[in-house]
């Protein structure tokens, strides 16, 4: 990378996989610290607290939507590469703008069932934590809001 490239402003969507994959990557910490806690408090101080686990399933909600959020702007996302790359030039380009069709509606359809289920549960209390059950599908519906965005620059640049 030359000077000029490393000084160059990068783009919005690219400044957002930066920040989704710094979060994803700061719930990942935040879930080994809790599971450290969670058994050093149950075999060492024998009081097993009760808020390790919703703490870190969030995390984990967190890390895992993310990640597959950024691995969708990256292109490093799951898919069957052997064929498009062997496929000739015209069917290559059908094959990746359905693959990326297919990831806007995955995107979508994880935003409307993310935040029903968010708005569903908001009111209940989650067990062990002082936190509504509905925050639990936040990163559902943020992840999938983030894989709509990416999957459909991806679609309007090719």
């Amino acid at each position: 990378m030359t000077q000029a490239q490393a000084a160059a402003p990068r783009p919005l969507l690219a400044r957002i996989a930066d920040g989704a994959l710094l979060l994803a990557a700061a719930s990942l910490v935040i879930l080994v610290v809790v599971e450290l806690w969670q058994v050093f408090a149950r075999y060492v101080l024998n009081d097993s607290p009760s808020w390790t686990e919703p703490v870190a399933v969030l995390c984990m909600n967190a890390a895992m939507m993310l990640g597959a959020a950024v691995g969708v702007h990256a292109q490093k996302h799951f898919g069957f590469y052997i064929g498009v790359d062997a496929a000739p030039p015209g069917l290559r380009k059908i094959m990746l703008a359905t693959s990326r069709a297919v990831q806007l509606g995955v995107g979508l359809m994880l935003v409307a069932w993310g935040l029903r289920m968010s708005i569903d549960t908001w009111d209940v209390p989650l067990a062990g934590v002082a936190l509504p059950q509905g925050v639990t599908y936040v990163p559902l519906w943020v992840g999938g809001a983030l894989i709509a965005v990416f999957a459909l620059d991806l679609l309007w640049r090719a």
